[in-house]
């Protein structure tokens, strides 16, 4: 039994089990529970574009972890299809192109939320704020990727 148990742990390890999967709440916003389930305990709400990591997903719930590493149980069906990142530095540099030294497009204040138009070279993603203006971030500024 030990041996299957190692096994599995390797198995998952080799397929690249570790691979984060990012989604955003939709349109409408949230509620989050501690429970699967309409009748489990409400334990906050969630604004639309919210940026969460993918635990588990089961029967029409999905466990999600936030920006803040809480973990809540949201609905599906409320999760979006349009990805988002939101700014953790305190302000957020988006360049012109995915380059340190090229000009800045615009910045980006903590929390602000922006949309992921492609992941972009290695540390980099392209963004669009909401106001239309388009650039590129550096990855250790933004979560969601």
């Amino acid at each position: 039994m030990r041996r299957f148990a190692v096994f599995c742990v390797l198995t998952l390890l080799a397929t690249g089990a570790s691979a984060l999967e990012f989604r955003s709440v939709g349109e409408a916003g949230a509620v989050m529970f501690d429970a699967p389930s309409q009748k489990a305990k409400p334990l906050f709400v969630v604004e639309r574009g919210t940026p969460v990591e993918v635990v588990v997903s089961i029967e029409g719930w999905t466990k999600v972890r936030d920006v803040a590493g809480d973990l809540a149980w949201i609905e599906k069906s409320a999760l979006g299809e349009k990805r988002m990142l939101i700014v953790t530095a305190r302000s957020a540099e988006v360049r012109v192109q995915a380059d340190s030294s090229a000009g800045i497009a615009f910045e980006a204040e903590k929390d602000v939320l922006l949309e992921l138009i492609e992941p972009g070279p290695a540390g980099w993603a392209k963004v669009r704020h909401r106001d239309g203006q388009s650039g590129f971030v550096r990855g250790n500024q933004v979560w969601g990727l």
